[in-house]
């Protein structure tokens, strides 16, 4: 058995460098937004419900995200397209509304403004992995 092993193509070298940062960007947006809804939804849930559980929902689809990225198969694969779309379609819709009619969500969500109060990360994020996603390959077949 060899101990040489061969050398990463540049789409490999790439998958794996940009895949993880996306990854680790991910889980550190996960721990922050499912943080800030669980105290939210604890201590002040009465003050803006919806606003609130979306926050949570927010959190669930980063949390689900990060594990899709990181299993590589057929089907988490499909979970990824479908979380970032989804995603992408929940920063859009809630960043829309919010800029429309702020009486909705009396406190920011995680995608109020279209992540505002977290840089617009939540806005650039799907977008940056849907560009990962369909350059690494990982289509759904």
């Amino acid at each position: 058995m060899s101990d040489e092993t061969e050398p990463l193509s540049p789409s490999d070298k790439r998958r794996r460098g940009l895949g993880r940062i996306l990854i680790a960007v991910y889980a550190v947006l996960a721990l922050a937004a499912l943080g800030r809804s669980v105290f939210q939804i604890a201590t002040k849930f009465d003050q803006a419900p919806l606003a609130y559980l979306l926050s949570a929902l927010a959190a669930v689809v980063y949390v689900v995200v990060t594990v899709a990225l990181l299993v590589h198969s057929p089907r988490w694969s499909a979970v990824a397209w479908v979380a970032l779309v989804f995603e992408l379609l929940g920063v859009l819709v809630v960043g829309t509304l919010s800029l429309i009619d702020p009486a909705l969500f009396p406190h920011d969500t995680v995608w109020s403004v279209y992540g505002r109060g977290y840089l617009f990360i939540p806005l650039v994020l799907p977008i940056l992995g849907i560009i990962w996603l369909a350059r690494t390959n990982r289509r759904v077949n």
